[in-house]
């Protein structure tokens, strides 16, 4: 399909492509269209990376068949930001029309080059999904730099030159970066400003070259003349200007300085007759309506029609849903041009790349020294000293947060990404495609002496399209694993950072061993005393987090006063050391209860009340310490906020994986083990007769947890609320003074905001005094970068499905602005107009004013991302690296896993998480695999956690359930075996298998209450909850 052009190896085969397989990307899902028979025509395309390609393709193929045949062969799946430009035989440069055929354009195809370049220019480089597309938009912003098409000051000049030098040699020397800037040309007059490159690239230290490409990108995109093409013109009184399009509307420039815009939303009609090109504007009734057509002569009937040909497509393609429909031949006579967009819009790219199960092959970068991933062997220490860092086309990859080792808030990049070499190696799981990379966290102090096992994303297509028998598993795209390492039958490599732990080669159960299990007793209250064990289990180990992991880091560090860390160990060491005790008696039971004891007799030891109304009773003993815990909790906070050793302590802490959630939770865990009690002891007095005898303990055991319960009720919730709060300032940034007394979290989630560029992805945040929406940073400190801020008092909500067009919107009238927004569905909406409302009337009968969360510059202003000018100034463009140098990653965070499922929570659905905690042993299988794996479970915050034995002192793995669905497995699945539920999740699919009916409806109430929102059936009593 492909032949090289004066090189020994194609671009694709760099690319790490197949010859002539790969993805359409003007068609979904499919391989290039079939081309018509006929003699085949050489054509030339020169790349981005100044290479030249030959494909080959049928005299009468469109244009579109050999656009697709590009793409293909550089395994690009947002393809349509591209197009292919030549000069015609009017020497005019003009895109080639994908649904013309090919030669009827290209007269001389023997004589003409095509030239591969980028072609609709997006606001935001965010939305760029794919790191392969955002490193062709670089090397495009360096071609437009080095022939003066790109024009900016000397500041932003050597800004942009910088990051392009540390994405091609890496890390600042004095000799090689001189020598590098001598022999090559990235600006036209580049000496003058070569000190200032120098001064510049000294402070990329550790830039990987992804990370330079992001930054590359989002200091040009801030640029006036980004992605402007010049069209010359002149206005009515014969003055020269310049006309150009970009994603708002049409400009207007004289020489490189923008003077006039008409936004798409002004302009009614767009047309050309003869060398005059027309614009007609809606009527404004604040002004005259004589000037509603402007007028702009360019050279020819040509250059009018190329003009506007492009405007046609950037219109289409940043403005409408979906590519437009083709109009009907007329019978008779034709009026007008035909012509019109061909391709997806950039809403369908966006959610083409988001929804589909992309591979992530490894790409060279041509000019880069750098060595990357994929040429390295993944066994030498090389592979194994680099660090995964950060990609911003993982980050984006919608809806995979699925398998990951839980903990570590960042996010590891694909194989084409060279980290620095000069950092530790981290923990990091290597991203499958088709799943949500979220590797673990470095493993610090307090997590054992044996080396850290790693884990295999479960989730990969590999996990669910491989054969029977031999279950594999894609890591980074190149691999497989059938239970051992080693080479795969094509040829790679087993990624060093991966076990079979995790998958079903790891540990199988056949079929005679699962018939050959211990009989356990069937009676319902065994069971509910076995969950009062598993669970028991997992909360010692969540003490043992705060009263051994992080009291060890506190006293080594000596990071913390000696008056907290004193308060924080006789606060939580008596109680953990009650449980102990506590666990030991209720494992001796439930051993004798099994039979598993010599002294086992029916009657005396099949019952567990009497345990628990001895412990409780023991229990409240430790009110003193319980009632304390809310007071560790400020402190903790008081003392982070007043010392940044503390703060970086924790944020240390938080990067192990023994702290497999956020620090604030385990704090209220003993809180939150009450309720726990209090449930299992309701269901046991539910089962027992009156007459049996271990009801009369139960009930007396269940008063008396119920009176500690409504004791420490109001401390619990407000506390709950107060961590909220602590936990999203970590994800928020630009907001100081969240964690205020009167300030209510009431629910955060995803929705589209309507703004002059389309509906946009945002994370709003409901609080009782406010409404925030944020767009998620693409730095690998992953916070969310708040936008707007507006306040409850007087604001009003109205259905506006109809007036916009948008399905699942609503307005937000404020007394500042307003906000148009849409649902991702119609029970979302409903969800956010009740909350909201709600939030309303709370504010209103609120005595206190609301307090602004942002600074007065950005709560007064309304804010760029709606298309205002932004000011391109030395501080502003340097500043664009400054979230690179924070450290910390929060990439698994209940916002990140909402943001990617396209789904919001409230705080009821918080406070009900807090109830519905489950332990236990769980048996998993894939959807393609044979046996079943054993493994501890542990479901708490709203996600599943996976261990090899309830004795691990770290999950393994994870798996955030919101946006998933738990059904039982249907006929056609085959899976013949008793108390089976299915997880699935688009083409995610899990089976998990228990060991009663009791488990089985136990483990399907608790995951329902995580993938369905508790919100309906709990409104009615929202206010009292708030």
């Amino acid at each position: 399909m492909v032949e090289p052009a004066d090189r020994p190896s194609t671009a694709g085969h760099r690319l790490g492509a197949a010859d002539s397989f790969g993805v359409s990307t003007l068609e979904p899902g499919l391989r290039p269209p079939a081309q018509p028979a006929g003699r085949q025509v050489s054509i030339r395309v020169q790349m981005l990376d100044d290479t030249q390609e030959v494909f080959q393709i049928s005299q009468r193929s469109v244009g579109k068949v050999l656009f697709d045949l590009v793409c293909v062969h550089l395994n690009l799946a947002e393809g349509d930001y591209f197009g292919l430009e030549y000069q015609d035989h009017r020497k005019m440069t003009v895109w080639l029309d994908l649904l013309k055929p090919t030669l009827k354009q290209i007269r001389r195809p023997k004589n003409t080059i095509l030239r591969f370049v980028v072609k609709f220019f997006p606001p935001d480089h965010t939305q760029l999904l794919e790191e392969l597309t955002r490193y062709l938009f670089a090397l495009q912003i360096k071609r437009d730099l080095a022939c003066g098409r790109l024009v900016c000051n000397d500041t932003s000049a050597a800004l942009l030159v910088s990051h392009i030098i540390q994405s091609e040699i890496g890390d600042f020397d004095e000799t090689q970066s001189w020598q590098h800037l001598l022999h090559n040309k990235y600006l036209p007059d580049q000496d003058a400003i070569r000190d200032k490159i120098t001064d510049c690239h000294r402070q990329h230290v550790g830039q990987t070259p992804a990370e330079s490409d992001y930054q590359l990108l989002e200091i040009a995109r801030r640029l006036e003349m980004y992605g402007v093409r010049l069209h010359p013109a002149k206005d009515r009184e014969g003055s020269n200007l310049s006309l150009s399009v970009a994603h708002v509307g049409v400009l207007v420039f004289q020489g490189h300085t923008k003077i006039n815009a008409f936004n798409w939303s002004k302009v009614r009609k767009l047309s050309f007759k003869r060398k005059k090109f027309l614009i007609k504007l809606r009527a404004d009734p604040a002004q005259s309506a004589h000037h509603d057509t402007l007028e702009f002569a360019m050279a020819s009937r040509d250059c009018c029609k190329v003009f506007w040909k492009i405007c046609v497509e950037y219109h289409a393609f940043f403005r409408l849903f979906e590519e437009p429909k083709p109009k009907p031949k007329p019978i008779l006579f034709t009026r007008g041009s035909s012509f019109r967009f061909s391709g997806r819009t950039q809403k369908q790219v966006i959610d083409y790349v988001k929804d589909s199960e992309l591979k992530k092959l490894p790409f060279e970068r041509k000019h880069s020294k750098i060595l990357s991933h994929s040429g390295l062997s993944p066994h030498s220490p090389s592979f194994r000293s680099q660090v995964p860092k950060e990609s911003a086309a993982s980050v984006q990859q919608a809806d995979r947060l699925d398998s990951v080792r839980p903990g570590h808030r960042g996010e590891c990049n694909g194989p084409e990404e060279a980290p620095s070499a000069t950092s530790g190696l981290r923990d990091a799981v290597a991203a499958a495609p088709g799943s949500d990379p979220i590797p673990s966290r470095q493993s610090h102090r307090g997590t054992g002496s044996s080396p850290d096992p790693q884990f295999l994303n479960p989730e990969s297509p590999g996990s669910e399209d491989s054969p029977v028998g031999s279950h594999r598993v894609v890591v980074n795209g190149n691999g497989s694993l059938n239970g051992v390492p080693g080479p795969c039958p094509e040829g790679h490599h087993l990624s060093p950072l991966t076990s079979p732990l995790l998958t079903d080669a790891g540990c199988v159960r056949n079929d005679d061993e699962d018939e050959a299990r211990r009989k356990f007793p069937t009676d319902k209250a065994y069971f509910i005393a076995k969950e009062l064990l598993t669970t028991e289990r997992t909360y010692l180990k969540d003490l043992q987090v705060i009263t051994e992991s992080f009291h060890g880091v506190a006293v080594k560090d000596e990071a913390f006063p000696d008056s907290a860390t004193s308060l924080i160990s006789t606060s939580y060491d008596p109680v953990h050391e009650f449980h102990q005790g506590f666990l030991r008696e209720v494992e001796q039971r439930l051993a004798q209860w099994e039979g598993r004891s010599n002294a086992h007799i029916k009657g005396d030891y099949q019952r567990i009340g009497d345990i628990l109304l001895k412990n409780i009773q023991g229990l409240r003993q430790l009110t003193v310490h319980l009632q304390k815990h809310s007071e560790c909790l400020v402190e903790l906070e008081r003392v982070c906020r007043s010392s940044r050793k503390a703060e970086a302590a924790c944020r240390d802490f938080e990067q192990q994986r023994v702290c497999y959630l956020p620090l604030n939770i385990f704090l209220l865990r003993p809180l939150h083990r009450l309720l726990h009690y209090k449930l299992l002891l309701e269901r046991l007095c539910k089962h027992y007769p009156p007459t049996h005898e271990d009801f009369r303990d139960c009930r007396a055991a269940l008063a008396d947890i119920s009176e500690m319960v409504l004791q420490l009720q109001g401390t619990m919730m407000k506390m709950e609320n107060f961590q909220k709060l602590l936990e999203l300032k970590k994800d928020l940034t630009g907001i100081d003074n969240l964690a205020i007394p009167g300030r209510e979290f009431i629910r955060l989630g995803c929705l589209s905001k309507l703004s002059g560029k389309g509906l946009q992805q945002r994370m709003f945040f409901l609080f009782s005094d406010s409404l925030v929406y944020t767009s998620r940073g693409m730095t690998p400190s992953n916070q969310f970068k708040v936008h707007g801020q507006l306040p409850l008092y007087g604001m009003t909500i109205r259905e506006s499905e109809e007036e916009w067009g948008v399905p699942h919107s609503f307005t937000l009238f404020g007394q500042r602005q307003s906000v148009v927004v849409a649902a991702s569905c119609a029970a979302e909406m409903e969800r956010w107009v009740e909350d909201i409302r709600m939030a309303i009337d709370l504010a209103e009968q609120s005595s206190s004013p609301s307090t602004d969360l942002l600074p007065p510059g950005l709560s007064d202003n309304k804010l760029t991302e709606d298309g205002g000018a932004e000011l391109e100034s030395e501080d502003e463009l340097s500043g664009s690296r400054s979230s690179l140098e924070r450290p910390g990653h929060r990439g698994n965070t209940t916002v990140h896993v909402c943001w990617h499922r396209n789904t919001s929570v409230s705080m009821v659905d918080f406070s009900v998480a807090v109830e519905n905690q489950l332990s236990g042993n769980l048996l998993r299988k894939f959807k393609n695999s044979n046996g079943w794996q054993k493994l501890w479970v542990v479901f708490t915050n709203f996600s599943l956690f996976f261990y090899k034995s309830h004795q691990d002192d770290y999950p393994l793995a994870s798996l955030p359930l919101l946006g998933y669905s738990v059904t039982a497995p249907a006929e056609s699945e085959n899976i013949h075996k008793d108390y089976v539920f299915k997880l699935h999740f688009k083409s995610h699919v899990y089976y998990f298998r228990t060991e009663s009916e009791y488990t089985f409806e136990r483990w399907m109430e608790v995951i329902r209450s995580a993938t369905c929102s508790a919100s309906r059936s709990l409104s009615s009593s929202r206010k009292d909850l708030y």
